[in-house]
């Protein structure tokens, strides 16, 4: 057996963590993936045609991870369908390999965006500033070496000053130039089709099944990422286990609403802190725009701890508590409740009365 401590996730859906718990029926795909054997171009092929239409776009693949999705969306707008670049994919005779990024959106999610457009045979062209970007600068940044454009919808982007997605699509389409959207931790799965080329989806995230990713997009582009499963994507392959698991999550993703108001019962016993001096909880909907709420409890200057050395010895105690803690130096963190199992709040309430009374 493994000497593991307890971890309440309090943080999110987070690669540090395992992401996310799986439900008995996504135990049950995986089950019936690893029992069997298939022949594995066939599964990839069905199985792509089935998360299409969860997803509304012409097809998709599975891969390992949204990280692999990305690298396999650059190789294959990069390559497309020539062969010999497949193999050959970092060579440096061909020039056609720019990704443009909007500054705002070069972020590190646990690697940096950066890395992951490197792996596929890309050179990231940074856009405008950390601080905001205009069409008009990524209209500038064009060149006869420009492949495609990432943009990464995410909360963890500069959300000011930026051009929205619909008017980054309008643009794609005007130079028809390829989009690529990183969607990766997105609640809404159906939406990007529409806008993008290709879209990246965690497969661990919202969706809650094993640890894999989704590209999906074009048919043709498809196609094109495809082929570096014989190249590059070798490395990113996926298991038939995660194939059969991913797909009974989605069915079940898609088939169950979004009932928001068990979050916000669990939140409401954060209220508790409330009588202790120096802590107040106020209740904050996601900041991109998701049916998200989280809840933020603030740490004031008469409280006998700040908000940084509270969470880090929530992360020290038994079980260790990890919160979501970005913003622990300006005194506040969230607590994320969709992660949590049956009395996890209970016992976040608890650990935090115990340090914050001196108990």
């Amino acid at each position: 057996m493994l000497n593991l401590k307890k971890v309440i996730n309090a943080s999110g859906r987070m690669s540090i963590l395992g992401v996310s718990t799986m439900s008995d029926y996504v135990l049950e795909g995986i089950a019936r993936g690893g029992r069997h054997y298939f022949k594995m171009e066939e599964l990839v092929q069905e199985s792509g045609q089935q998360v299409a239409k969860y997803v509304h776009t012409e097809h998709a693949l599975i891969t390992n991870s949204a990280s692999a999705a990305i690298s396999l969306a650059v190789a294959g707008v990069i390559s497309k369908d020539d062969r010999y670049l497949v193999e050959h994919l970092y060579e440096d005779a061909f020039l056609q390999r720019e990704i443009l990024i909007m500054k705002g959106h070069q972020v590190d999610y646990g690697a940096p965006v950066d890395v992951m457009i490197h792996v596929g045979g890309g050179k990231p062209k940074g856009i405008g500033y950390a601080n905001g970007c205009s069409i008009d600068q990524i209209d500038q940044s064009v060149s006869e070496n420009t492949a495609a454009i990432l943009f990464v919808q995410s909360h963890h982007c500069v959300q000011k000053n930026m051009p929205s997605l619909q008017e980054v699509s309008e643009w794609a389409r005007q130079k028809n130039l390829p989009l690529i959207v990183d969607a990766a931790a997105e609640e809404d799965i159906t939406g990007y089709g529409e806008l993008a080329d290709l879209v990246i989806f965690s497969g661990s995230k919202a969706i809650q099944g094993p640890t894999s990713g989704i590209l999906a997009g074009k048919t043709e582009l498809i196609k094109y990422a495809t082929l570096h499963m014989k190249g590059i994507g070798r490395a990113m392959k996926v298991g038939k286990e995660a194939i059969f698991g991913l797909l009974h999550a989605l069915e079940q993703f898609v088939t169950e609403k979004t009932d928001v108001s068990h979050q916000l019962a669990d939140l409401d016993k954060l209220k508790q802190l409330n009588e202790w001096s120096g802590i107040k909880i106020t209740i904050e909907a996601d900041e991109a725009g998701r049916e998200i709420y989280r809840g933020r409890v603030h740490i004031g200057a008469e409280a006998p701890l700040d908000a940084s050395t509270l969470v880090n010895q929530l992360k020290d105690g038994i079980p260790a508590i990890y919160t979501r803690d970005y913003h622990a130096n300006e005194g506040h963190f969230d607590i994320d409740p969709r992660p949590l199992l049956p009395g996890d709040m209970d016992i976040i309430v608890q650990k935090i009365s115990n340090l914050i009374g001196g108990g």
